[in-house]
């Protein structure tokens, strides 16, 4: 993924209200109207929220055959897998560096 596509997940990710949208979606793909309910904002508010993690690429939407007047959200795996990668990257990182703080300090230096 690309600082940019890192970027635009993270930014999608700092909203409460979206974070909530992605915990549901990780149960089972869900109608906006419904998560507009369980997240107890308007249906404009959801919609909002909605536009910003399909721009982040985060939530996918698609409509059943019955109705294509209804859109069914579902979570896209691959943003969160680059997100963890990176989360994981970051940890390494600190950890070589605070256990040379560690050694540095413990030498006495």
């Amino acid at each position: 993924m690309s600082a940019a596509g890192l970027d635009r997940t993270l930014a999608a990710l700092a909203d409460p209200n979206r974070r909530r949208v992605v915990d549901l979606l990780a149960e089972r793909p869900r109608a906006a109207g419904e998560l507009a309910r369980e997240v107890g904002v308007s249906a404009p508010a959801m919609s909002r929220h909605l536009k910003a993690l399909r721009a982040s690429e985060l939530v996918e939407e698609s409509h059943p055959e019955f109705d294509a007047r209804v859109r069914i959200y579902a979570l896209r795996p691959e943003p969160m897998v680059h997100l963890l990668r990176w989360l994981e990257e970051s940890e390494r990182l600190w950890s070589v560096q605070l256990a040379a703080f560690k050694a540095h300090i413990e030498t006495g230096a």
